[in-house]
């Protein structure tokens, strides 16, 4: 996973649905890398450039993560709410989610 812009790493860590997370925030902007390998590269309060590696995609399968409620068809626990190893990315401006294609 590659930074889009430069900034500031303001969250690290499993995030329901989302799996394992990395959030980058600069401006009013908030990215959130889901679904992340939980054998970090960053750690919270890190400085960013763009283009820098922060992170893997994540494994499906994550183990002894407490309050995890999200299984596979096997009851296997998840990486979130997936079937499978990818990236969700998600942006928010000023709180709210927005098309990432209007601003990257």
């Amino acid at each position: 996973m590659i930074a889009v812009h430069d900034g500031e790493i303001t969250f690290r860590d499993f995030l329901g649905a989302g799996g394992y997370t990395i959030t980058l925030s600069f401006d009013q902007f908030k990215i959130s890398y889901c679904h992340c390998d939980p054998n970090w590269l960053v750690s919270v309060g890190d400085s960013i450039k763009q283009g820098q590696i922060i992170g893997q995609v994540g494994p499906k399968n994550v183990y002894g993560v407490k309050g995890n409620q999200y299984f596979d068809a096997e009851g296997k626990p998840t990486n979130g709410a997936t079937t499978g190893p990818h990236l969700h990315l998600g942006i928010r401006l000023d709180g709210k989610y927005v098309n990432p294609i209007h601003y990257f």
